[in-house]
């Protein structure tokens, strides 16, 4: 899946990579010691459509790009000025995520 941020098409990537950085951004944190959970937690937030969690979910889908990485800002000014359908690109990003090998199961059993 691709998205245009600052004038770039920028490839998102839904692999062990970008868990990985999802769980540094939104993963579960207790007195310093990293628990991971980013997909346990932001899962239900994507299907509830929260703004904050697609971003945190197209930021971490960039953890491969080598180019040009957007900031965090940059894909929270994205969705604010998306001019498509936002549902449909929430709808679009739990697809992709569906579809990759190392987050598949764990979108299924959060959907279950």
């Amino acid at each position: 899946m691709q998205v245009k941020i600052n004038g770039k098409e920028i490839e998102l990537k839904f692999g062990v990579k970008f868990t990985r950085e999802l769980d540094k951004i939104a993963g579960l944190d207790v007195q310093g010691a990293s628990f991971g959970m980013g997909l346990t937690k932001t899962i239900p937030a994507l299907n509830t459509a929260d703004p904050a969690a697609l971003s945190d979910v197209i930021y971490a889908a960039t953890s491969t790009v080598l180019s040009f990485r957007p900031s965090q800002d940059d894909v929270d000014d994205f969705i604010d000025g998306y001019e498509g359908d936002l549902e449909k690109l929430f709808d679009d990003v739990i697809a992709e995520m569906g579809k990759a090998n190392a987050i598949k199961v764990a979108l299924k059993n959060a959907q279950a």
